[in-house]
């Protein structure tokens, strides 16, 4: 008995692979089943291993992954930590079918207040990912007064960390794009927009 208690114990506190909502192929040919393959069935399980055995014995051990990018100081708990949630919020906001090409509702609304309109935030949102020099992410997020932000975080960062909250990311690491479009970081973006679940994202504003 004591030993189903332990392994329960350990099962729940350990923190695991999102679930897709999606096929591995139904992306294509914005995303191939490859790229899912590598991106997501083995960078984004190297960085839940790690973080699985890094806080064992620190004071982030039980803590939420949330938490832990909150509040972790700049190393390898943090890194692993802020690409699990990273990856988790980006592999879960595509939809291999889009019932609506851009938001509807609160978040259009908030849209238009803080950058004109739609389009101009999707043109500012592409410049600012495509100009991220190296390895990062874009970010779409709100702060606690519920205003819209675009931020670049380099390499495993998140907005979180300024204690924004955030809605839409754009992964500009190499291995997110390079078997399916190689250099061309560009058409990759473009690419992107026509994949997202707009529901999804607006579902994260509070």
């Amino acid at each position: 008995m004591n030993t189903i208690l332990l392994i329960s114990i350990f099962t729940i506190m350990s923190y695991q692979m999102p679930t897709l909502p999606y096929a591995n192929n139904v992306l294509e040919p914005v995303i191939s089943q490859q790229t899912i393959d590598f991106h997501y069935g083995k960078h984004l399980q190297t960085y839940v291993n790690n973080i699985n055995n890094l806080v064992v014995g620190t004071e982030f051990e039980g803590k939420t992954i949330e938490e832990i990018v909150a509040k972790a100081p700049n190393g390898a708990i943090f890194n692993n930590a802020g690409q699990v949630l990273n990856h988790t919020l980006y592999f879960l906001q595509f939809v291999p079918k889009q019932t609506k090409k851009e938001p509807t509702g609160k978040l259009a609304e908030a849209i238009v207040r803080d950058f004109g309109s739609f389009e101009k935030f999707k043109e500012e949102f592409t410049k600012e990912s495509i100009a991220l020099f190296g390895s990062g992410w874009t970010w779409l997020s709100s702060d606690k007064e519920g205003k819209l932000v675009i931020t670049k975080e380099a390499n495993g960062s998140n907005p979180l960390r300024a204690g924004l909250t955030p809605l839409l990311g754009f992964d500009v690491w190499e291995h997110a794009y390079y078997l399916d479009f190689q250099n061309r970081r560009a058409d990759h973006i473009k690419e992107l927009w026509t994949i997202i679940d707009w529901n999804v994202v607006e579902s994260r504003m509070k």
